[in-house]
């Protein structure tokens, strides 16, 4: 059932049925086939949405609590989302459980246009960083590099081959909001070789089989671009051609490798290091 009423700021459409189509629009949100389709995806929480809407981001739809009602912060956001011409939602609990899926949802959450950039648009200039990750698999793992890149001032992050999903609910919660601050940009291997023979600077890649520590590496006053393999299989070797230097992270243990998001975070710390010549 279906019950459209005024509220402060504007027009807001209550929906309190689960079967209601707006709501299975909403959940099938969590699956990748339909946010390619609709070219939209669900970010979680108040300060996500207000963050997404002062950097430009096209809001869809905002959906809050009842428990919400009343709620400055959340009246304007209501507010600002009428005034982009985007729908208000006012549901249960319960309801926002079934759409993001977890037992405690976050009180608001709101659905953006997805929004890449273009690899032939990326210049990198003196003291940039970017991040290149070759087929990553697990959504903790991205959304924790994009958190990085971030945290450190990298520049973006361009996704090699057939990666997860950056806009998947488990990604952008990982982001903790990073995925509407850092350019996230596609690209098949061959479309990034070729690419990245046009592009001034330095490729660095990691690689078990580095020779070169990943601290002697002067990454200062340079475009760098950061190149992590995959997970498991780490860098191909058209890709590991494709870098000026390949360096490794020493291991002292008995582990061999560390987590993904570990090492790029080591690395672009070591580069932010180097460059502001700490």
């Amino acid at each position: 059932m279906n019950e459209d009423r005024s509220r402060a700021p504007g027009r807001v459409k209550e929906v309190t049925s689960l079967s209601n189509p707006l709501v299975k629009d909403l959940k099938a949100l969590a699956l990748k086939k339909f946010r390619d389709q609709q070219h939209a995806f669900i970010a979680e929480g108040l300060k996500l949405v207000i963050d997404a809407l002062d950097l430009g981001w096209r809001i869809r739809t905002l959906v809050f609590a009842k428990s919400a009602l009343g709620n400055a912060a959340v009246e304007k956001v209501a507010a600002r989302t009428i005034a982009a011409g985007g729908d208000v939602l006012e549901v249960s609990e319960k309801i926002l459980a079934a759409i993001t899926r977890r037992d405690n949802p976050q009180t608001v959450i709101g659905v953006f246009e997805q929004h890449l950039a273009k690899l032939d648009g990326i210049r990198p200039k003196p003291g940039d960083v970017w991040v290149a990750l070759d087929r990553v698999r697990d959504p903790g793992n991205l959304g924790t590099v994009l958190r990085t890149v971030d945290a450190v001032g990298a520049k973006g992050v361009i996704l090699i081959g057939e990666t997860t999903d950056p806009f998947a609910l488990e990604t952008v919660r990982a982001t903790m909001g990073s995925i509407f601050a850092v350019p996230i940009a596609r690209a098949t291997p061959e479309a990034f070789i070729t690419w990245r023979k046009h592009v001034a600077g330095l490729v660095v890649g990691t690689h078990l089989k580095g020779a070169v520590d990943y601290r002697s590496i002067d990454y200062a006053e340079k475009p760098v671009l950061l190149l992590m393999g995959n997970e498991q299989q780490g860098l191909p070797d058209n890709l590991t051609d494709a870098c000026d230097r390949l360096v490794r992270i020493p291991q002292a243990g008995r582990a061999d490798s560390l987590n993904l998001a570990v090492a790029t975070a080591v690395m672009l710390f070591e580069i932010r290091r180097s460059a502001l010549k700490l």
